[in-house]
C-alpha cells in the first residue's frame, strides 16, 4: 500500500479543507442516473462491472483516494479498492467483502468470482478479514429504482465517497438507465471534482464492454 502524505500548511487546498472540516463540516450527496445501455447490451454481469469501473475512476481522481489513515495522518492513497455488500437471501442480510483491485477486467472479474463465491454463504458484517485501509465502499439497492439517496454520517472524519447503487430502468426507446448515489466529503471534493467523475465514469460506460480497456481521455 502505497499513499502520499498531505502537508497541510503548504497544501493549496488548506482553507477549504480547514473549513469544512471545523467550521462548516459539511458532506453531501448527489444522485444521478448513468446510462449504462452499453454494458446491458453485453454478456457482462452489471454489478462486478460497475465495481471495476467506479474503481478504475476512483483512482484516477485524487480528491477520491484523499482520507485519514489510522493514525490520524492525512494522505493520498496511490490506489483503492472496492469494499461492497452481498445479499444473503435466506437470512435478508448482507455481508461486506473486498476485492483486490486489478486494471485488466478479465483480472478483476476472476477475482470478484473467487471471493463471492467464498463468502456467499458467511454470516456476519464483514467475513472476509483484513480489509485493506485504501478501500471505499459500495453497496447496490437492486430492487428499488430511486430518484434521490442519502447517508447519514455523523462522524465528519470520514472523508472518502460511498456509492450506492439502484435498479436500472428500461426506457421506451431501449436506453437503461442507473441511479447512482454518491456520497462526498465537501472538505476534499467539490462540485466540480465530482462533476468531472461522473462524466469520467459516463465516458467509460459508453465505451464499453470491458475487452477494449481504452483509457478514457477525462
Amino acid at each position: 500500500m502505497e499513499y502520499r502524505e498531505i502537508q497541510i500548511n503548504a497544501w493549496n487546498r488548506r482553507e477549504y479543507f480547514e473549513h469544512y472540516t471545523a467550521a462548516a463540516p459539511c458532506t453531501y450527496s448527489m444522485t444521478v442516473k448513468l446510462d449504462v445501455t452499453p454494458l446491458r447490451q453485453t454478456q457482462d454481469k452489471l454489478y462486478p462491472a460497475m465495481l471495476y469501473l467506479l474503481t478504475k475512476t476512483v483512482n484516477r481522481f485524487e480528491p477520491f483516494r484523499t482520507a485519514y489513515r489510522p493514525d490520524g495522518t492525512l494522505v493520498v492513497y496511490q490506489e483503492m479498492h472496492p469494499s461492497y455488500t452481498i445479499f444473503h437471501r435466506e437470512t435478508e442480510s448482507f455481508s461486506s467483502i473486498w476485492t483486490e483491485f486489478s486494471a485488466e477486467y478479465p483480472e478483476f472479474l476472476r477475482r470478484y468470482q473467487t471471493d463471492v463465491q467464498l463468502h456467499e454463504q458467511a454470516s456476519g458484517f464483514s467475513p472476509k478479514p483484513n480489509v485493506p485501509e485504501n478501500s471505499f465502499h459500495v453497496s447496490m439497492i437492486p430492487w428499488t429504482a430511486f430518484e434521490s439517496f442519502q447517508l447519514n454520517l455523523p462522524d465528519f472524519r470520514y472523508l472518502l465517497p460511498i456509492f450506492t447503487m439502484g435498479k436500472y430502468t428500461v426506457l421506451p426507446e431501449g436506453r437503461c438507465l442507473l441511479p447512482l448515489a454518491v456520497q462526498a466529503h465537501h472538505a476534499v471534493c467539490d462540485g466540480y471534482h465530482l462533476g468531472r467523475f461522473l462524466d469520467c465514469l459516463q465516458q467509460q460506460l459508453n465505451a464499453w464492454p470491458g475487452e477494449t480497456q481504452e483509457e478514457p481521455t477525462c
